[in-house]
């Protein structure tokens, strides 16, 4: 099967003397939706009963609107014979062909029609002779036998053909076609071992460009099978299910019938693609393999693609690849080919300076629009246009402009396509430049590229057949394609597309093309804001075909669709985020969040966040799978809530259910401290920067106060209706979370004795919830803060202008914890469902989402790896990247509660801390931990 996009069309451009004969018959002869049913061994009897009577051997192949015969010697041509032109057939020899003959003996067919093609003559393909006039011609069959089954199949095939009405004539061959599959089934004798368990079998047709295949699937608890009807290109084909990576349910026609299976991971091109007759048979058999799938291959999401994207792990190719396959783009066809945008727009130049935004092309804007002229022309037609409007009257992506780009290694599709002719010699695909000059000014002309031009592969740009596609105005034959002033070759053209295609311009831009094609503005509103507007046929859910009574309009619409362009399934709803690139800063600055991250360039000298990482960082994180419990000591009677720890390391402090804050000491191994405010739960702690005072939040709404240089409590903020869930401190302001549905934002700095004046708290904000709120975190500028609700919602919060930027249904249950990524681009939240979900900051997006078989109370990241406290006490590290768990580590007999955070940087601490719900505290140390030092708590990450 095929393993790239150029081997899709491998079968279609055999030319030479010393191909096989059997490469010289293709489905690409039949017409569109023409179906090839049955062949037969026979001679074309030329001149029959003359003393020049020649015979010429071949095989005689009946399709559904014709008859074609194929020569076994190369230098002959295949003759195709439209059933439509026939005036008679029947047996040689009989008057009045149309009658039964029951009585004859002759093994010849006689065709008496009026037009005739002559296709790959020396099998040089070029475009099909016709030879007009009445003519007779007669086969003879090797089983005469056959030759009355064959004439009936005839007659009947020629009778659908002459139907005036084209959707009586698709319904009639249907019929027949489908009576065909009826009376056969598949053959399992073929089963590749005796031990196979059969699991269904269906009819189905195997898809390929421009063409489709009939026979019948069968899925065994080992293989998947398809067996063409016709027994062609091979009896058989088979995939294992063992070296199934991916499947995906497709659209065909606008249809939910088709069905894609990839052998390899990063191959555009599938090994089987099948339409189904039915939906119910296509579901039941992708649940088959996607069950088998789940036992064998690990899971590649959509949202961990992006994930990787934006951090660099994908390049731009890859991205865009993927993209296309998850909405419905498919080599195999070729009205829903993948789509690639034009990314260049200098062409002229003898230099191609990547460094230059002049270079490139707007990408927020569609090809239509990039012509500010004809973009007015196209919006006065658009406003006098009656419902449903549309501002461009072609596509972007359609059969023929992909076969535009491909002509000359995917010949035999073009003439398919054209009845049997190249396009035009000016109208081919003869210059880089004239092709970009008419999508910029053409009236009608709007195409986007194909994923070649980003390719290693220039024989799509090379007349290596030696085709001859035909002579231009000027006198110049159509041969290579013609490159621009900068490129030195077309292996050098290829080379640099695809250096601007991954380019720093083209990363920092590519999402807003990824809105126009494949996200929030594809369609609606945001799509007429854009100027994105195509035709209603083009888009999923724009004409319900089921709802179509009249057979002729059905037809007439479905070849429309196929042959327009499909405009891709929406993959985003909301804006996509950007792609993180080391020329910007993450958003820390205290500037209202409105602004784009990518308007705040770093100046020189500057770093991103990716440049600025500590060794002490990297050595603890990459040595992070080898925790291992080192000591634990009991301090509470009931459940740890809350952990922090002093500068020096020196103090641990604690609070609890049991009501109580305690000190310990870290050195000496004991307790020195044990403090009640009241006799409801403490539930978080935190120490203020100087390590002079310790504040905790308690069930009783209370924000308690404590000075450890005098061992008094010494104030009380009473903020909250209900219990106050979690606190976080910066820059003299105190973040309150209450189960009484709000966070607040207080101002103030507490009393530095005990009884010196207490300090007024000043209410700067108060950010209110549906529901009671559980969990808070900042991000390092404390610019913007998390929130996760008790009904599993998390809202991201600008601070400078208390608003809501993003509210996310992120969890089924409470969300246990929050935090930013170091880079403040990502949010990650935990919950009781057993879920970590990241979500794009910038959009709102959720980015990525792993489930574990328990919930996840807690965890610390450094936006990559993930080390998280499950509910029996394991500590997981999972891979957000790879979506998996690399590590399960045990600690607790109990499940955790929250992960220390602080903003103090330890320096002589040499193992992580966690807290338990079984009253312990349990350092963490790094066996062999030489040179292994805390990850940096400034930068946000808990330890």
């Amino acid at each position: 099967m095929a393993r790239n996009m150029h081997q899709a069309f491998a079968g279609a451009t055999l030319v030479g003397e010393t191909q096989d004969r059997r490469q010289r018959f293709s489905l690409l002869l039949l017409n569109l939706e023409e179906y090839y049913f049955e062949q037969h061994t026979a001679n074309h009897v030329q001149h029959k009963g003359s003393r020049y009577e020649r015979k010429i051997r071949g095989s005689l192949k009946i399709c559904s609107k014709s008859v074609i015969f194929e020569p076994d010697a190369i230098s002959q041509p295949i003759i195709k014979i439209p059933l439509r032109d026939c005036i008679k057939i029947g047996k040689h020899g009989e008057n009045g062909a149309n009658r039964h003959f029951t009585k004859a003996v002759s093994g010849g067919i006689s065709l008496i029609f009026s037009q005739v093609y002559f296709i790959k003559e020396h099998n040089i393909v070029a475009p099909y002779k016709i030879e007009r006039g009445t003519m007779e011609y007669v086969f003879e069959l090797d089983v005469s036998g056959k030759v009355e089954d064959v004439v009936e199949t005839l007659l009947q095939l020629h009778r659908a053909s002459c139907l005036d009405k084209l959707g009586d004539q698709t319904a009639m061959i249907t019929a027949i076609l489908q009576s065909r599959l009826a009376r056969t089934s598949f053959d399992k004798n073929r089963f590749q071992s005796v031990s196979e368990k059969l699991h269904m079998e269906c009819k189905a047709e195997m898809v390929t460009p421009l063409v489709t295949n009939p026979g019948h699937v069968c899925i065994t608890d080992t293989n998947l099978y398809f067996q063409p009807l016709n027994g062609y290109p091979k009896p058989m084909v088979q995939i294992t299910l063992h070296d199934v990576r991916r499947i995906y349910k497709r659209r065909h026609g606008l249809m939910p019938l088709g069905l894609e299976v990839f052998c390899t991971e990063d191959d555009p091109c599938s090994d089987v693609y099948l339409k189904f007759y039915e939906r119910q048979d296509r579901d039941d058999l992708y649940f088959y393999i996607a069950t088998y799938l789940e036992h064998h291959v690990a899971e590649r999401t959509a949202e961990g693609c992006t994930l990787q994207w934006q951090r660099g792990l994908l390049s731009n190719y890859q991205y865009l690849l993927h993209l296309n396959t998850l909405a419905d783009r498919s080599c195999n066809d070729l009205s829903q080919y993948p789509v690639f945008p034009w990314v260049v727009g200098d062409y002229s130049s003898s230099e191609l300076d990547l460094s230059n935004p002049g270079t490139f092309r707007d990408l927020s804007k569609p090809v239509g629009a990039l012509n500010k002229e004809r973009l007015e022309r196209l919006l006065t037609r658009y406003r006098e246009m009656p419902e449903p409007k549309f501002m461009y009257g072609s596509h972007y992506s359609s059969p023929g402009y992909v076969l535009f780009y491909l002509v000359r290694i995917a010949p035999e599709y073009m003439l398919c396509l054209q009845n049997g002719r190249f396009d035009n010699a000016d109208r081919m695909f003869n210059s880089i430049a004239e092709t970009w000059k008419n999508c910029l000014d053409g009236a009608t002309d709007f195409k986007e590229l194909i994923p070649e031009f980003y390719g290693d592969d220039v024989s799509f740009l090379v007349n290596s057949l030696k085709l001859d596609l035909g002579k231009r105005q000027g006198g110049q034959m159509v041969d290579d394609v013609e490159l621009p002033p900068w490129a030195r070759s077309p292996e050098d053209f290829l080379q640099k597309s695809r250096d601007a295609l991954e380019s720093d311009y083209v990363s920092e831009h590519l999402h807003e093309w990824i809105d126009l094609v494949f996200g929030c503005k594809q369609k609606g509103r945001n799509a007429v804001g854009a100027h994105n507007v195509f035709h209603p046929l083009t888009y999923e859910g724009g004409v319900n075909l089921n709802s179509i009574e009249d057979p002729d309009e059905k037809v007439a619409m479905l070849t429309q669709i196929l042959e327009f362009g499909q405009t891709p399934k929406q993959l985003f709803v909301t804006p996509h985020p950007r792609r993180i690139t080391p020329k910007f800063k993450s958003l820390s600055q205290p500037s209202s969040y409105s602004a784009s991250t990518a308007d705040s360039p770093v100046s020189p000298g500057e770093e991103s966040f990716e440049d600025l990482t500590e060794e002490s960082r990297t050595l603890a994180w990459s040595n992070i799978t080898r925790l291992r419990p080192h000591e634990q000591h009991k301090i509470h009677k009931e459940a740890v809530t809350g952990i922090a720890v002093s500068r020096s390391g020196s103090s641990v402090f604690t609070t609890s259910q049991d009501s109580t804050l305690k000190m310990f000491s870290k050195e000496s191994k004991m307790l020195q401290r044990s403090i009640s405010f009241s006799n409801m739960a403490l539930s978080s702690c935190l120490l203020l920067p100087g390590d002079a005072t310790v504040v905790s939040s308690s069930w009783d709404n209370n924000v308690y106060f404590y000075s450890i240089a005098f061992g008094r409590r010494q104030d009380t903020l009473m903020g909250h209706d209900d219990a106050v869930s979690k606190i976080c401190w910066h820059d003299n302001r105190l973040y309150s979370a209450s189960w009484d549905s709000t966070v607040k934002v207080w101002s103030g700095v507490p009393a530095e004795m005990p009884g010196s004046r207490r300090h007024q708290f000043d209410l700067l904000a108060e950010l209110e919830h549906d529901v009671g709120v559980d969990t808070i975190s900042l991000n390092a500028a404390s610019t913007l803060l998390v929130s996760g609700t008790k009904e599993g919602t998390v809202t991201i919060w600008d601070l400078t202008a208390a608003a809501i930027l993003h509210q996310i249904p992120c969890h089924s249950g409470t969300v246990c914890d929050t935090a930013f990524s170091p880079d403040s681009r990502h949010v990650l939240s935990a919950g009781e469902d057993g879920c970590l979900n990241v979500v794009d900051v910038q959009t709102g997006m959720l980015m990525s989402s792993m489930t574990s078989d328990e919930p996840q109370r807690c965890f610390l990241w450094d936006g990559n790896s993930v080390l998280a406290g499950s509910q029996s006490g394991e500590l997981l590290v999972w891979d957000l990247l790879g979506g998996k768990i690399r590590e399960r580590i045990q600690g607790h007999t109990a499940f955790q509660s929250p992960f220390l955070r602080t903003d103090s940087t330890p320096q002589t601490l040499c193992r992580l801390l966690r807290c338990s719900r079984e009253s312990r505290l349990c350092p963490q140390g790094f066996p062999g931990g030489t040179g292994v030092k805390d990850p940096p708590a400034s930068a946000g990450t808990r330890v």
